[in-house]
This record gives structure tokens, sequence and C-alpha cells, in this order.
């Protein structure tokens, strides 16, 4: 199948961001949310990593003219109109997702492959919702930009001939694509990684060490320019209280409710300016942080 027009649901920092690297890739992309500022964000911060990759000069073409392959709406049915692709970046939350899904699948050409970016959750959970389970599958990137790792994770209907399709994607979007070759919460890489927050976590919560103590310790003996903290704010920490606060056991709950404090103060990381760290200049950056 020949993939011309991709379409983004959610305009959110990694949807924005999925978007941008498809039309630097060439593709045409319309990026749909229920929110004209959700697309006003998805706007600037794909103007400031333009900024970035072309002081860099890391860009073929000029910002305008990739900019001019993206198309912003709150009219699913402009989003979706004529689409080979979409991915999925709302909120990780089952219910929507369904609700989301079962909204597209009324609307989109029969053509459509259906992805979902979903972070922890598993397509089986809505991909009857979608209602072509065949052509549904977990699409999941990273930073997309700095890792450029981007998880193909089947549902367990998934049609087998798509996953070569998926992969030819990921490496035209200039991803490394991971085969999951079963449903798994967290993917490969998330899954080692929440083993990481979840330890840094349980060491905040019971006072063993500090934000900083904690993220100097990780970046020091592993040479890594950020700590779980760091990482946690990159993420989001709206998106890690919705992963945390899943799971049972009393340090992951715990550390939830320290991760809903944040929240409910505004502070969901850098995509707002403060979580653990204030941005854009993060204390962990400072040359004297690991001194």
């Amino acid at each position: 199948m020949n993939i011309h027009k991709i379409c983004i649901l959610g305009s959110g920092t990694l949807g924005s961001r999925v978007a941008l690297q498809a039309a630097i890739s060439g593709y045409q992309v319309s990026v749909y949310d229920i929110q004209e500022k959700a697309l006003d964000f998805g706007f600037k911060t794909m103007k400031k990593i333009l900024h970035q990759l072309e002081k860099g000069q890391l860009l073929k073409e000029p910002q305008e003219k990739i900019l001019a392959r993206i198309y912003f709406t709150t009219d699913p049915k402009k989003a979706i109109q004529d689409a080979d692709f979409v991915n999925e970046s709302v909120t990780e939350d089952v219910e929507l997702k369904k609700k989301v899904w079962k909204q597209i699948s009324e609307i989109a050409p029969e053509k459509t492959i259906f992805t979902t970016n979903t972070s922890y959750l598993l397509p089986s959970m809505f991909a009857e919702e979608s209602g072509r389970p065949k052509k549904f599958c977990a699409f999941h990137f990273h930073d997309v930009f700095y890792s450029r790792v981007v998880d193909i994770m089947p549902n367990p209907e998934t049609d087998p001939a798509l996953i070569p399709i998926l992969e030819q994607l990921g490496r035209s979007l200039n991803q490394v694509p991971v085969l999951v070759k079963k449903e798994n919460p967290g993917y490969i890489f998330n899954t080692m990684l929440l083993a990481l927050i979840g330890a840094a976590g349980k060491l905040l919560t019971g006072e063993v060490g500090s934000v900083e103590d904690i993220d100097r310790s990780w970046m020091v003996n592993f040479h890594m320019p950020m700590g779980p903290f760091g990482i946690l704010d990159s993420i989001g920490l709206d998106t890690a209280w919705h992963v945390t606060k899943t799971r049972k056991d009393s340090a992951s709950q715990a550390f939830a409710a320290l991760l809903k404090e944040y929240l409910d103060a505004g502070k969901l990381g850098e995509k707002s300016g403060e979580g653990f760290y204030t941005y854009p200049n993060p204390a962990y950056k400072a040359a004297d942080f690991i001194k």
C-alpha cells in the first residue's frame, strides 16, 4: 500500500512531533483536535522544533514549505478525508480512546490503516471500536527526533500483512521500527523505563533521596544527560500519573498521589514550563549540577 496522507488524532506533545516528522518526510498531514488552543499549542511546538532543526542545519527544505504540508482542524471529517493512515495520540484513557475510535470508524475511508500511539494501554482494548481490528495496530513513537524508535505492536486480530507496511512507513519517517511480537503493556523500552521510574518514585516518596540527588546518581553512573525525574518531565507528568495510578502496589500508589499534587498545581513537566524542574533552563542542564 502506498501511503501519501497521514492523519494525526491529538495535537499534544507527541502528536505534534509525529505530525511534524511526517511533514518533514514529505507526507501530507492533517492534525485533528477538539480544541483550537490544543492546535495552537501543536503549531507552536512545531515552530520551535523547526527553528532548532534549522539552527542545526538539519532541514533540507525551508520551514514554510514543511508547514504548508500540515493542515490543522477541529473537524474530524476534514481531518480523515482521503487519509491513508491514522495515528491516534489522545489521553491515556480507555473509554476516551474507545469513543474516539468509534467516531473515526464511522467516517474514515475503507482504505485507511488505523494505529494508536498509546504508551501503556493495549490495542486490543479498543480494537473492536475501530470497526477494523485486522487493520488496527499500535504504532508507538518515543521522542521522534531524539529517540527514534517506533514500536509496532499488533493486537491478536491484526493482519500480519500490515506489519511490513508499518515497518516501511517507520523507516520513511526516519525511525527505527521495533516489532513487539505480542501485546505487552509498555512495549519493550517503556517496560524497562517503568522499572526505573518506579524505583525513583519509591526513593523519593520514601524520603531516601531528593529529586536532584536521585537524578545525579543516575546521570553520573550511566553518563546520561538527564535522570529519571528529568525524563518524567519530558514525558509529561500527566502521562506518568495516568500510568502510575493503575498500578496497585503501595509504592506506585504513593508516587501517583505525589504526581497528582503536581498536576493539581498545573505542573505537567516541560510542556507547561514546570514539573520537577523549571524550564526552559532546568537545573540538571547546568554545568555544576553533577559537580
